[in-house]
């Protein structure tokens, strides 16, 4: 991702009034150099004429007037320079770096003076970057790096790229910003997860996926044009003498399988803030497990406790494993900039899983009070399988006690919600208990251990 700074002119704009504002932008740009020998010319002529010193006089005529003519020849500079920043990347995971890279070029006839670079930037991505460019020759370039490092989600701006100007003796300087900025996106902390087999899998989560459209026989076979490469033994020649043209069977097409990832946003259902709090764990999880399945082919949705994260089918997101090699950048950058949301329920979710959406559910809940415990058991019957994350709201404060009160009083966990948690999974939901520290490819796999064991136990309870 780059990011081009158009030319910046260090000419005056045209015009009378515009050049007397340049002119008094030029000597607000004084430096304290330059105000000191001012001062000291002034100074200097008040002693020769209370002194009688002409010789006085025209020291502290050449002391004042040097400032002030660095300042009108420093208004006059007339070379141009251009620049560009480059992000490497431009899409990075919380608490990685990412360089930034400015190159400028002076595309004038004149050489420059002494040139300091400053580049703005959120607080959160750490100080300001300075420069000092020395003389930069006609034509030539010059190029800095530095790095950048957040350990919060979001999109971050960076620029407007500011350039200060100086004459050779330090007595005036003056400033002007660039108009472009790029944009770095932090995204949530991915964990690599191990393939593992869901209950439900015959339906919505495994290898069968192909669906063929001739279903009844002969006469419902659905013709296509033939193509450069098309076996012939798949020709269809009823077809083809009815349009006259050579026509072929069509294939099997795939039926993707599908896996919802649901992400609970409510913030009263979760404690604390900042990058090791629950919530971020669970924004974490939901995009590991989302791109685990975006490489694995699947059609993954995601929605929120608001269902809707933008436009596409039932006010969700969906993204196609296999089909776009953004579509997981796409993903991260949503996952990116997702907030807590104010809502104290979940019911919005469970309506657009009411259209009967086929496959996998990924569950992430916060703490679940007794109706949003029951409407979680309720989505569980609109999926094939359903897998549940719950957060252990009882730990996570504990953990915050005896960090010195990191969070503040939150949920209630403790009893409650070891009985939410058995409620889920009398629903049929493989239920995982998020606590302070665990990882999520533990998890995952504990998850795959649950599901085969429920499916052994039906296994035995049909024979």
């Amino acid at each position: 991702m780059a990011g081009h700074l158009p030319p910046a002119p260090a000419a005056p704009p045209a015009g009378p009034d515009a050049q007397a504002g340049g002119l008094r932008t030029a000597l607000a740009g004084t430096t304290t150099r330059g105000r000191s020998f001012l001062a000291a010319g002034l100074a200097a002529g008040a002693c020769s004429y209370i002194l009688g010193q002409p010789d006085l006089l025209r020291v502290g005529l050449l002391l004042a007037a040097l400032p002030l003519v660095c300042a009108a020849v420093l208004h006059r500079t007339r070379y141009r320079v251009g620049g560009s920043r480059r992000l490497s990347p431009a899409r990075v995971p919380a608490g990685a770096e990412a360089r930034v890279h400015l190159r400028l070029e002076n595309v004038s006839r004149l050489p420059t003076g002494l040139l300091m670079l400053q580049d703005r930037l959120p607080y959160v991505l750490g100080p300001r970057p300075r420069f000092v460019l020395d003389r930069v020759e006609p034509g030539g370039k010059r190029e800095v790096t530095y790095r950048v490092r957040s350990d919060l989600r979001g999109r971050y701006p960076l620029g407007p790229l500011q350039l200060r100007l100086s004459d050779p003796f330090g007595m005036c300087e003056m400033t002007r910003s660039f108009s472009a900025y790029d944009t770095l996106t932090v995204v949530p902390r991915t964990e690599a997860l191990a393939p593992v087999r869901l209950a439900g899998e015959a339906t919505g989560y495994g290898d069968g996926r192909h669906r063929t459209l001739a279903l009844a026989g002969e006469d419902d076979v659905i013709p296509r044009g033939y193509r450069h490469g098309d076996d012939l033994r798949r020709v269809h020649w009823r077809s083809t003498a009815k349009y006259g043209e050579l026509m072929v069977r069509r294939e099997e097409q795939p039926q993707r399988a599908g896996c919802t990832v649901l992400l609970d946003t409510r913030r009263d259902a979760y404690t604390g803030s900042g990058p090791d709090s629950p919530f971020e764990w669970a924004v974490s999880g939901a995009a590991s497990v989302a791109l685990h399945m975006l490489e694995r082919g699947y059609t993954v949705r995601l929605l929120t406790d608001g269902g809707e994260l933008g436009t596409g089918v039932d006010g969700a997101l969906n993204y196609r494993g296999g089909e776009s090699a953004d579509a997981a950048g796409f993903l991260l950058d949503t996952l990116a900039v997702i907030d807590h949301s104010e809502r104290d329920t979940v019911s919005a979710a469970y309506d657009v899983l009411r259209g009967g959406h086929e496959g996998l559910l990924v569950a992430f809940f916060g703490d679940l009070d007794d109706e949003q415990a029951a409407l979680a058991a309720r989505m569980r019957q609109r999926t094939a399988a359903g897998v549940a994350f719950v957060t252990d709201s009882a730990a996570w404060e504990s953990r915050a006690g005896a960090a010195g009160g990191a969070y503040g009083a939150g949920p209630a966990g403790g009893a409650e919600g070891a009985h939410r948690v058995r409620q889920l999974r009398e629903a049929g939901w493989t239920v995982l208990s998020v606590r302070p520290g665990t990882a999520m490819g533990d998890l995952w796999r504990e998850a795959g251990h649950q599901a085969g064991q429920l499916a052994a136990a039906a296994g035995g309870g049909e024979s």
